[in-house]
């Protein structure tokens, strides 16, 4: 259990030092990663940048994911859910384009400059403050892949076995601090769990390490 993000982060950075790992740029995903990603860009002595993707929900329920992308267009799918749930190729279409363009916003609101920093050569971490589908870490890490990164890795505080295993499919290594077996949702691992403004996530960015 961890007492907020920051207590999280702060747990995270120190079991990444432990490893000694060089990284040169820390992507948090916005907005709850920011509070995460701070103390290990710190850590870690590495600079702190965002990658942004959306969740595309459910026709009726929103909060299932159908999988999700990221703000230059990167998408994953769960292909499984989407048959399960007989959804169109309109509505798909749709929902798509829909939070393509969010996440191009979010991403605009967060950068002065479109898109990744340069990555090329880079060692370079994600963080989330928790991963229970893996949607949004699959089409972030998918985005990141496209930048002729070097090294490319996946640093939470707490996940879902099951989306650790798929997520290391789409990583170099996925490193989470807990992977409960009955994992149900990753507020459940946080005392306090309160929504993260726009504002707050960018005075993490902004702070000097």
């Amino acid at each position: 259990m961890f007492d907020d993000r920051t207590d999280a982060g702060e747990r995270l950075a120190a079991a990444l030092e432990r490893r000694d790992l060089a990284v040169d740029v820390v992507l948090g995903i916005p907005r709850g990663a920011l509070p995460v990603a701070r103390p290990v860009a710190d850590a870690l002595e590495a600079d702190l940048d965002v990658v942004v993707a959306r969740k595309m929900g459910a026709p009726q329920n929103p909060e299932v994911a159908l999988g999700a992308v990221a703000s230059d267009g990167s998408v994953w799918e769960n292909d499984d859910l989407i048959d399960r749930l007989n959804v169109s190729e309109g509505y798909l279409e749709e929902i798509r384009a829909e939070e393509a363009e969010n996440a191009r916003e979010k991403a605009d609101r967060y950068r002065e400059t479109a898109g990744l920093p340069d990555l090329r050569g880079k060692r370079v971490l994600i963080v989330d403050d928790g991963v229970a589908t893996g949607a949004t870490a699959t089409a972030c890490l998918r985005q990141v892949q496209e930048t002729d990164a070097d090294w490319i890795t996946l640093a939470v505080p707490v996940a879902s076995p099951r989306a650790v295993n798929d997520l290391e499919r789409e990583a170099d290594e996925v490193i989470a601090l807990e992977t409960p077996a009955d994992f149900r949702a990753v507020g459940q691992y946080y005392r306090t769990f309160d929504q993260v403004s726009d504002e707050e996530a960018l005075e993490y960015l902004a702070r000097e390490s």
